[in-house]
């Protein structure tokens, strides 16, 4: 029983993420005037409509089970769902590249707020005393957890992250042509660093803030 309240906590927590990450995506570029989620009826909080079958289900478990293999104790749990579709231009045109900026950080806030409601909460579920308050205890927990790993993940400056994103739109801005040059000769490459990055030890030099950020917030 009680591994079935973990994992079924830590699968509800991880489509929360995800899927309210992609939305507020949607939900920012619609404000600057861009309905091109909406058209395609993506912000739609129905998950059938953001799963992605590799990066909500088979990435998450590989990487999962890949660590526990190689003696990971507490794993990484990452993944995503699919990018809700979002016409830069109209947003550009309508709120400048700081709309942009806006639209590529709008992901990360969520996810940053959600751990930080969660961890305001949790307190209330603890200590279990019952089935119901021994679920909400571990998905509060892993809310914070994976939420707050998705946000510092995503802010990392390297395409096709949010980091990177909300970054060449800000060097757009400020016209810093150098930097934008550089992330159109990177962006090619920049799935293969990110595998690099999470299938070897330097994913564990990246997430040491957000390993202190979660030892924060579960005291917080």
């Amino acid at each position: 029983m009680e591994l079935i309240i973990q994992y079924s906590a830590l699968i509800l927590a991880f489509l929360f993420a995800i899927i309210g990450h992609e939305i507020m995506h949607g939900l920012v570029a619609k404000y600057y005037g861009d309905l091109t989620a909406t058209r395609a009826g993506r912000l739609s909080i129905n998950p059938l409509k953001h799963i992605d079958l590799f990066g909500s289900i088979i990435f998450p478990i590989l990487l999962f089970v890949s660590q526990k293999l190689a003696g990971v104790s507490n794993p990484i749990i990452f993944g995503w769902a699919k990018p809700v579709p979002v016409n830069i231009f109209t947003v550009v045109e309508n709120g400048g590249y700081l709309g942009a900026v806006a639209v590529s950080l709008a992901g990360i806030t969520y996810n940053f707020i959600m751990a930080f409601i969660s961890a305001s909460i949790i307190v209330f579920f603890y200590p279990p005393n019952n089935i119901f308050s021994a679920f909400m205890f571990m998905f509060l927990y892993y809310m914070i957890v994976v939420n707050v790993i998705l946000a510092v993940f995503n802010a990392i400056p390297i395409p096709p992250l949010d980091g990177a994103n909300a970054l060449k739109y800000l060097s757009l801005q400020f016209g810093w042509k150098g930097i934008v040059k550089f992330y159109n000769k990177l962006e090619p490459y920049g799935m293969l660093i990110l595998l690099i990055i999470l299938f070897t030890p330097i994913a564990n030099y990246i997430f040491i803030p957000a390993e202190k950020l979660i030892s924060w917030l579960l005291t917080f």
